[in-house]
C-alpha cells in the first residue's frame, strides 16, 4: 500500500464527494423552519389563496371563460410558497413551467392580474396573450410559464448565467416536474451548471405522475435527487407537503448557490389532486388514493393545525379564509369585465431590439 501523499486533484475531488453529501446531511440535522406565529400565518394565507384561486380557475374554466389548457397548482402549494419565500425580491428569479399560476401568487402578485390573464384579458399580466401557461413579468423576476416540457430548465441555466456574468449575487430557481426530469435537455443543464457553478436552485416538483403515468412507470431511477450526481451537483430529498421543511431546504440550498459553490437539485415530494390539466380525468390512480392524501398529508390543514396548536383560534384561521375567498372572487370579478386585447396587440412585445 502506497503512503504517498494525494495529489492536488485527489484532495479537490475528495472535497467534491464530500460536498455532493454535506447539504442533505445538513438538511436531515435540522429538517424544519422554526417559524413565528405571524410567520406561519403569512405562509397558510399564501398557501390558501392558491388553493382557493385554483378552484375559481376550475370553475371559470368549466364555464368557458379560460381557453387553452389550464394546469391547476392544487395540493402543490407548500412548494412554492416554502420555496419563494427564502429568495431575496428584486434580486432572485423563477421560472417554471405551464402549472405557473401558484408560483406566481406566492412572489406577491397581484391575483386580478393573473385571473385576467388566465382568461384572456388585456388588464392581464401579459396582455392577455399568454394565458394560462405562459405568464411573465420581468419587473417580479418570473421569466415564465413554458408549455414545452423541460424548456424552462436550460432558460433558468441562461438566467443563472446572467446572475454570474453581472456578479449581482442573484440565484435562479428552475421549476419542472417528475416528466420533465427525463428530458435531455435537463442533463445538459446540469453539465452545462455544474462546470460554470453557476447560482441556479433546480427543483423537481414530483407529484408522483407524469400526465398520467405514474412515476415507477417512467422513470428506472425513481429517487431524483441523485439525479445530479454524475454531474457533481448536490441533491436534497424533501417533504413537498411541510412548508416549514421546504423554507428550512431552501435556506440551505440558498445559502449554498449563493456563496458560489455552484448548483443544487431538489426533488420536492409532492401531489397534484386534480388531473394533470383540467381536460385529464384522472382515470389513472383511484379515489381512494387521493382522498388519503387529502386526510393525512394536506400541506393547507398540517400548517393549520400546527397554527391552532401555536394558540390561534379557528374563528381568527375562518376569518382569513373569508378574506382570501373574498379576494379571489374579486379576482374573478375584475377578470370578466376586462376588456380582450386589441387584435393590433398581436404585433406587440414580439421582438426586443437591442442597439
Amino acid at each position: 500500500m502506497s503512503n504517498a501523499e494525494p495529489s492536488p486533484s485527489e484532495i479537490a475531488e475528495r472535497e467534491e464527494d464530500f460536498a455532493l453529501h454535506s447539504l442533505a446531511e445538513k438538511h436531515a440535522a435540522d429538517r424544519r423552519y422554526k417559524a413565528s406565529k405571524e410567520e406561519l400565518l403569512h405562509f397558510y394565507e399564501q398557501m390558501l389563496l392558491i388553493r382557493r384561486f385554483e378552484e375559481k380557475a376550475g370553475q371559470l374554466y368549466g364555464l368557458g371563460l379560460i381557453g387553452g389548457f389550464c394546469h391547476l397548482y392544487i395540493g402543490q402549494e407548500a412548494v412554492a410558497v416554502g420555496l419563494q419565500s427564502a429568495l431575496k425580491g428584486g434580486l432572485d428569479s423563477v421560472i417554471t413551467g405551464y402549472r405557473d399560476h401558484g408560483h406566481m401568487l406566492a412572489y406577491g402578485i397581484d391575483p386580478k392580474v393573473i385571473m385576467a390573464e388566465l382568461t384572456g384579458r388585456h388588464s392581464g399580466i401579459s396582455k392577455g396573450k399568454g394565458g394560462s401557461m405562459h405568464m411573465f413579468s420581468v419587473e417580479h423576476g418570473f421569466y415564465g410559464g413554458h408549455g414545452i416540457v423541460g424548456a424552462q430548465v436550460p432558460l433558468g441555466s441562461g438566467l443563472a448565467f446572467a446572475h454570474k456574468y453581472r456578479e449581482d449575487g442573484g440565484v435562479t430557481l428552475a421549476y419542472f416536474g417528475d416528466g420533465a426530469a427525463n428530458q435531455g435537455q435537463v442533463y445538459e443543464s446540469f453539465n452545462m451548471a455544474s462546470l460554470w457553478k453557476l447560482p441556479i436552485i433546480f427543483v423537481i416538483e414530483n407529484n408522483q405522475y407524469a400526465m398520467g403515468t405514474a412515476v415507477s412507470r417512467s422513470s428506472a431511477e425513481t429517487h431524483f435527487y441523485r439525479r445530479g450526481t454524475a454531474f457533481r451537483i448536490p441533491g436534497m430529498q424533501v417533504n413537498g407537503m411541510d412548508v416549514l421543511e421546504v423554507r428550512k431546504a431552501a435556506e440551505i440550498a440558498i445559502e449554498h448557490v449563493r456563496g458560489g459553490n455552484g448548483p443544487v437539485l431538489m426533488e420536492l415530494n409532492t401531489y397534484r389532486y386534480r388531473g394533470h390539466s383540467m381536460s385529464d380525468p384522472a382515470k389513472y390512480r383511484t379515489r381512494e388514493e387521493v382522498q388519503g392524501v387529502r386526510e393525512k398529508r394536506d400541506p393547507i390543514e398540517h400548517a393549520k393545525t400546527e397554527l391552532m396548536e401555536m394558540g390561534v383560534a379557528e374563528a381568527s384561521l375562518k376569518e382569513i379564509d373569508k378574506r382570501v375567498r373574498a379576494s379571489v372572487g374579486q379576482a374573478a370579478d375584475f377578470a370578466e369585465s376586462s376588456p380582450e386585447p386589441d387584435a393590433s396587440e398581436l404585433y406587440t412585445d414580439v421582438l426586443v431590439e437591442t442597439y
